[in-house]
């Protein structure tokens, strides 16, 4: 089982050393000491540790922080992170409740072995519970109009009931999938960020767009760089109450470049996309990114490539690209140029204009496969040999 720790400090070359630390265990949310926003992240990450830094300036506030957060959740363990050396911040954060005092740059091992006995010994926080959406999340190294009109129509495949799925389009360039699906939003992501303590289901429902009644969308519309200046705090937060209220939410960040935020909403994801085409400069432009984050240790499990606009007579093949990248082949969305110009432009879902063409086959097929219960496996590519009998 994955765990989420969160860590309050203002260094940020601590969170760095205690991410490193934990990688094994799981993921570090770094947040501010905002009580509110605290126990905010305790209930949508389910954490059991947090840690919490200070310094002769802050070791009041600080006390005082770890004294509110144990009286509104009692069962959480608390480590404080400080200089081992000073003895008052010692005392004073056991006297407020800590379990434990851990030293700057402690080894590795040893904060492992701590969390570890902390957990095992810790009972569950006890909260109201309820099945969350997945998150199912396309991302590539470039931008592309491409990828929002594929997150875009697997979304509205996903959404065959009112209110079942989301789409956040994130990906640059901005605002495809409202342009592809005709919609003219009021509310957009930077919205959702600044009401974000006020997003609850009757807020999505009065000022989110919605496609037919059915889908919701909400994107990006005047700042590219509203998710780079996003905390991956605000980004726990802001999905935690999105899959509270949808049974999928479809994500795509293609083309964002690397930042606290993205690297929580991949934290974040059940299964990730990693989209590419056939093209030699952007497959070399991912399989870099790609490499960085596997370094990090920043690839989930569930990650499948998508290639799209595949011509199946131009090198290099999809059994090259998919050996080449080291993941199993998730989908492959043929090119079909006339069929793609004519869904953005029409301003309608494709499953309306032309259901029974192969670009909108293969999005079902993809949809299906993330749907399925194994989700994204080694064994895919055999998978969509057995969706043929399904979809025809």
């Amino acid at each position: 089982m994955e765990h989420t720790f969160i860590a309050c400090t203002s260094n940020d070359s601590d969170v760095e050393w205690l991410q490193n630390a934990l990688a094994s265990l799981g993921q570090l949310v770094k947040c501010s000491d905002h009580i509110d926003e605290m126990t905010a992240l305790v209930d949508v990450t389910e954490a059991h540790v947090v840690f919490i830094g200070l310094d002769p300036e802050n070791i009041v506030s600080r006390c005082g922080l770890i004294e509110s957060l144990l009286e509104v959740r009692p069962m959480l363990s608390i480590i404080a992170v400080g200089d081992g050396l000073d003895n008052q911040l010692v005392i004073s954060s056991m006297r407020a409740g800590a379990r434990d005092f851990i030293t700057y740059g402690l080894r590795s091992s040893e904060v492992l072995a701590l969390v570890r006995r902390l957990i095992s010994k810790l009972p569950a926080i006890s909260l109201h519970k309820r099945e969350l959406g997945s998150v199912y999340t396309l991302y590539g190294s470039d931008a592309s109009a491409d990828s929002s009109l594929l997150a875009t129509h697997l979304a509205v495949y996903l959404c065959q009931n009112p209110g079942d799925a989301l789409l956040l389009d994130l990906a640059l360039p901005m605002g495809c999938a409202y342009d592809y699906l005709g919609l003219q939003p009021t509310f957009n992501f930077e919205d959702a960020l600044r009401n974000l303590r006020r997003m609850d289901i009757s807020l999505i429902q009065s000022a989110v767009s919605q496609h037919k009644e059915k889908l919701y969308v909400l994107g990006l519309m005047h700042d590219s760089q509203a998710l780079q200046r996003c905390s991956s705090a605000e980004v726990y937060l802001l999905l935690g109450v999105l899959r509270q209220h949808f049974k999928h939410i479809v994500i795509n960040v293609c083309g964002q470049p690397d930042s606290e935020a993205l690297m929580a909403m991949i934290a974040r994801s059940d299964q990730l996309l990693w989209y590419a085409d056939q093209s030699v400069s952007t497959c070399r432009r991912n399989l870099a990114q790609l490499e960085i984050w596997r370094e990090r240790s920043l690839v989930p499990e569930k990650t499948g490539l998508v290639i799209d606009r595949y011509i199946s007579s131009v090198a290099p093949d999809k059994k090259t690209l998919a050996e080449s990248f080291g993941l199993p082949l998730a989908a492959v969305i043929p090119d079909q140029s006339v069929s793609r110009l004519r869904c953005k432009n029409a301003g309608q879902s494709m499953f309306d204009l032309m259901r029974g063409d192969s670009l909108s086959r293969s999005v079902i097929k993809l949809a299906h496969i993330l749907t399925n219960q194994k989700g994204i496996t080694q064994s895919s590519s055999t998978l969509i040999g057995k969706l043929k009998e399904w979809i025809g």
